[in-house]
């Protein structure tokens, strides 16, 4: 799942000079998952391609859904905004299994129990994908990306298309899946929790559930293709081939920790300027600040990128844009009533998020609890320093 164009191109044209000749009897087509690899965010999750051999033909490629250029304009705006174009790359089975075994994943090859006309079928399919013209698609994470498309043009192209019903497994949210992917990732956790909304914490159907390779691969070790007495086992053969990977390295510093660890400072100050009769405003900058700036993605992700999953998201209850007003209000000179009526009103809408949560059908991270009861805490004491502000303008 990275950056392979260039070697696409120097294969398409190996490909290109294959697609007028038939596979033989002893071609075989192949469903690649790899398991997932820690070091890197994109590569918790796994991955599916589909494998091309035909030693009578000197044809062995693999067929990868998931690649993508960072050289494209504006790649960081485009990916944060849903935009981003994935390809359909062609590379040697030896260079793609050589890939995986030095990162430390383990490849499963399930060799699937197709007729000739139906390798023939999907092999036209594949090579026309993979036209320079075909091979772009709109990546979308949950519902077309690396894993859905092989099992799709599987699917489109054998006779009786497949059946999945012999495969019932646990009925999870989106959530619950990726979640469980990133599990030794607390930060990737936390980034999911707060971007995603509430359409991922709706329950998967299971033919949704292969948009994880694992899953995908699970399914179509119980699917058959065809119903009935005329139906035949989609996978007729497994290979795995082992590679022994690092041990994840347990992460100390979480979210939790680090959000108890605000909480705890916040507190410290704000029991400081009650005893003090101050108020330390630099923190408050710093916090509304950073939490408005935060609130500002949110509401770029909900209300303007082309995300699938992230609208509605209930954390804009209490990270939203409005909390850049603080620190202006603050800084403006006739700004105290102002400041007043924002941290009033504010500190009721945090009170609600924190309390009301337990109605709202979304997934609340731990790490959440202590990040608002600290703009909750700020919020009030603001309000307090808001008031004597606005008192102090009318005596003069």
């Amino acid at each position: 799942m990275k950056n392979l164009g260039v070697i696409f191109l120097l294969l398409f044209s190996l490909i290109k000079g294959a697609e007028a000749r038939a596979l033989s009897p002893e071609a075989e087509i192949s469903l690649l998952t790899s398991a997932p690899y820690e070091a890197e965010v994109f590569t918790v999750y796994g991955h599916a391609a589909l494998r091309v051999s035909d030693p009578r033909q000197k044809i062995d490629v693999v067929f990868n859904y998931g690649m993508f250029s960072f050289d494209k304009p504006f790649f960081i705006y485009r990916f944060v905004k849903g935009e981003t174009d994935y390809m359909l790359g062609v590379m040697p089975y030896a260079h793609y299994a050589v890939e995986y075994q030095m990162r430390g994943s383990t490849v499963t090859e399930q060799v699937l129990d197709l007729t000739p006309a139906e390798r023939e079928t999907i092999w036209k399919a594949l090579v026309e994908n993979a036209r320079p013209e075909n091979r772009e698609y709109r990546y979308n994470f949950f519902f077309d990306n690396c894993s859905t498309r092989p099992a799709e043009i599987i699917e489109q192209n054998v006779e009786g298309g497949v059946d999945y019903s012999a495969w019932q497994p646990e009925s999870l949210t989106f959530r619950d899946m990726i979640n469980y992917c990133t599990r030794n990732k607390p930060w990737q956790t936390f980034g999911c929790d707060l971007v995603l909304g509430t359409p991922t914490d709706r329950t998967a159907t299971p033919h949704e559930m292969l948009f994880l390779p694992g899953y995908l691969s699970e399914a179509f070790s119980k699917a058959t293709i065809g119903e009935g007495e005329h139906a035949r086992k989609l996978v007729k053969e497994t290979r795995q081939y082992e590679a022994v990977s690092d041990e994840a390295e347990e992460t100390v510093v979480t979210p939790a920790v680090v959000a108890w660890a605000l909480f705890v400072l916040v507190a410290g100050i704000t029991g400081w300027e009650i005893k003090k009769k101050k108020y330390a405003w630099g923190i408050d900058v710093v916090l509304f600040t950073v939490a408005g700036l935060a609130g500002c993605l949110l509401f770029f992700l909900s209300f303007i990128s082309e995300h699938p999953s992230i609208f509605p998201n209930w954390n804009l209850m209490w990270l939203q844009p409005l909390h850049l007003l603080s620190p202006l209000f603050f800084c403006i000179r006739k700004g105290a009533k102002a400041f007043y009526y924002y941290h009033f009103i504010n500190f009721a809408a945090l009170l609600a998020a924190l309390v009301g949560w337990i109605t709202v059908p979304q997934h609340l991270n731990a790490a959440f609890i202590p990040l608002i009861i600290s703009l909750l805490v700020r919020s009030w004491q603001a309000r307090g320093f808001g008031k004597q502000l606005k008192a102090s303008a009318k005596t003069r």
